[in-house]
Parts: structure tokens; sequence; C-alpha cells
């Protein structure tokens, strides 16, 4: 009687202690199977994209339209010098009576761009080429060179550093301003503009036409050119 109910008692408490074992077992289990789940996904993630096997990669669709052809003028002009550019913008805004660190915003632009000089024949006066009677001898009154709109070079042009006080930073996390990438890319184009016009790249165009101009007419037997630029833009 009294060894029945020993072995009773022993059975009873042994079965209470292996419930808190199994349950700590699984547990353990499953956290193990999340974590090499994961380093799987990761590892397929990480290589399977060299073999174009990944099926979790991100795709890129281009759903954009066929591109329409909207004019097309004939040039009457030579392209004579390019040259590039760069300006560093640093657009500073701040607001009365507030400290830079409550409202405020600096920012530092790099711009790279160029811009071409040219001359357009299709504004040559009247009488403006003229050949004597034995056809030794050509004069050619020319325009002088302009320069086109500047070519700021997006893919080159970017923001170095920003500045932003509290106030800004909350309204860029609300809502961006394009308005402020947009004045960057106006500013640094009107700036390396004013730096082509007093560079000289419109008199080394006028040179450089003077000179493709004295090549090409002696090329085809005249003796003398006499190639002057006049007071055109």
């Amino acid at each position: 009687m009294s060894a029945g109910t020993d072995e009773r008692d022993r059975t009873d408490h042994a079965e209470p202690d292996k419930a808190p074992r199994r349950r700590s077992g699984l547990a353990m289990l499953l956290v193990v199977a999340v974590l090499v789940a994961f380093v799987a996904f990761q590892v397929v993630n990480h290589f399977a994209g060299w073999f174009s096997l990944n099926p979790f990669a991100e795709k890129t669709k281009d759903r954009s339209g066929p591109v329409l052809l909207q004019s097309i003028r004939d040039l009457s002009r030579y392209e004579a010098a390019s040259g590039n550019f760069q300006v560093i913008v640093d657009l500073e805004k701040d607001a009365r009576f507030l400290p830079n660190a409550v409202r405020g915003k600096r920012t530092l632009f790099v711009g790279n761009g160029s811009v071409d000089a040219y001359v357009d024949f299709s504004k040559l006066a009247s009488g403006a080429v003229t050949v004597d009677r034995e056809r030794t001898t050509a004069t050619i009154k020319l325009p002088h060179a302009q320069l086109e709109p500047t070519n700021l070079d997006s893919s080159r042009s970017y923001v170095y550093a920003t500045q932003r006080g509290l106030t800004n930073r909350l309204g860029d996390f609300f809502g961006g301003n394009p308005n402020n990438q947009q004045q960057l890319y106006v500013l640094a184009s009107q700036k390396i503009q004013t730096a082509a016009t007093e560079s000289g790249l419109r008199e080394r165009a006028d040179r450089n036409t003077k000179l493709m101009l004295e090549n090409l007419l002696k090329s085809l037997g005249f003796k003398t050119v006499n190639v002057t630029i006049g007071s055109g833009q």
C-alpha cells in the first residue's frame, strides 16, 4: 500500500515538470525555424538575382507612350564654339526675427552645363558676300556670333548640402516643394549664361567661323578671302 502510493506520487510530480520543458522546446524550435527561414530568404534575395532567379527581385516596367515629332526646322547656322561651365549656387532663405535654427534654409547646389556659340548665316545682309570678276577674291561680312541658352546637365547637377531649420524640416517631411529645386536650376543656368557672356566665347566663335570660311573658299579656288565681323547681335 505504501509502495504503490509512493509510485503514484512520483508519477504525479513528474508529469507537471515535463509539460513546461516541452513547451520551452517547441518555442525554441519555432524561433530557430524562423531564423533559418529569414537567413534563407536573405541569401536567396542576395544571390539569386545574379542568375535572374530571384522571385522577390524588383522589376521596372517602362509604360511610356511613343515619342511624338512636333516640328522640324532647317538650320542655317554654324556652331563655332562651345564652353563647359560649373557653378556652385549658395542659396540661403531666412525669416526676419527668427533664428535660422527655427526657420531658415541654406542649400549648396553644384550646376554643370554648357553654352554653344554660333553664327547665323540666315541673317546675312544683302550684298554680304561679294566676288570679283576673276573669281579670285571673295569678301564676306558676317554678324557677330550669338550664344545659345545654357544647357544644364541634370545628370551632373546635384544638391551638395542642405541646412534646414526646424519648421523647414517639418514642411519638407509633410510635403516637399518642387519649386525649390526648380529655382536652383534656374539660378545655375543664369549664372552660367552670364559667365559665358563674359568668357570671350563669342569672340572665339567669330575667329573660328572666319577661319572656316577662309579655308573653305580657298579650297574652292579663291586666292584671297576677306572675312569681316559686322555689328550683328
